[in-house]
């Protein structure tokens, strides 16, 4: 990849889509505490890494209309909220996620009329910041079960470390329906794709709605992996 525009970016939260409504992605900070532990023979400051963080904050125009911005933020929950920022809808490109508390939503009306809001997404569960790719290009729409176009991973090899993964609902029809994670060495050249242990999402009934996983860490995971739909 090179270097790129922000064009074409996706802002969701909490299983609502808000990149129409979203004109500024103000931060996205990924980082741990520093602990002083400057011992009496030191003549500089020493510091060891502490608890991982992160944060991201937007601004946006306001939107009282159906699913849109002011539904999904007036609420203020005191609940946990997964908030994905996707550099552009490519399956594959960069996405960043965090699992957070909404803290505030803050309004602006400009004296050209203009009413504007602020919030900010900060940290929780010991997760930090999270960087991986997007396994849909963007929103998805499966109307019976479906297998998804894989992905390479980054290194182009398998891995050792298991992996998250982070899952936005925005809406459902039906009765339920399951996503789930796939695996292959060859992208099914010769070694068919088959399930993720413990690359299963809870099944849905409803939306909108919101869901991390996480794998064994020390679990191997393949090259290529792609979602899949079951009902």
């Amino acid at each position: 990849m090179a270097k790129q525009s922000g064009l074409g970016d996706n802002l969701f939260l909490g299983g609502y889509d808000l990149s129409g409504d979203a004109g500024a992605v103000n931060r996205i900070h990924m980082g741990t505490a520093l602990l002083d532990v400057t011992g009496l023979n030191k003549s500089a400051q020493e510091r060891i890494n502490g608890l991982r963080d992160g944060e991201i904050s937007f601004s946006a125009f306001f939107n009282d209309a159906a699913l849109q911005e002011h539904i999904a933020l007036k609420g203020l929950l005191k609940t946990d909220r997964y908030c994905i920022y996707c550099r552009g809808t490519t399956l594959g490109n960069p996405a960043a996620a965090l699992l957070g508390k909404q803290i505030n939503y803050d309004f602006a009306r400009g004296a050209d009329l203009s009413l504007l809001t602020t919030t900010q997404v900060l940290g929780t569960g010991g997760y930090g910041l999270e960087w991986g790719q997007q396994a849909t290009a963007g929103k998805r729409t499966d109307t019976g079960a479906t297998n998804g176009t894989s992905i390479d991973s980054p290194s182009a090899a398998a891995t050792a470390f298991g992996l998250a993964a982070y899952l936005q609902v925005f809406a459902f029809t039906g009765t339920d329906v399951t996503v789930k994670i796939q695996e292959s060495s060859d992208n099914a050249v010769g070694d068919p794709f088959a399930d993720v242990t413990g690359g299963g999402f809870t099944q849905i009934t409803t939306a909108p709605g919101e869901q991390r996983i996480e794998t064994g860490l020390t679990l191997a995971v393949e090259r290529y992996l792609r979602v899949v739909t079951t009902t």
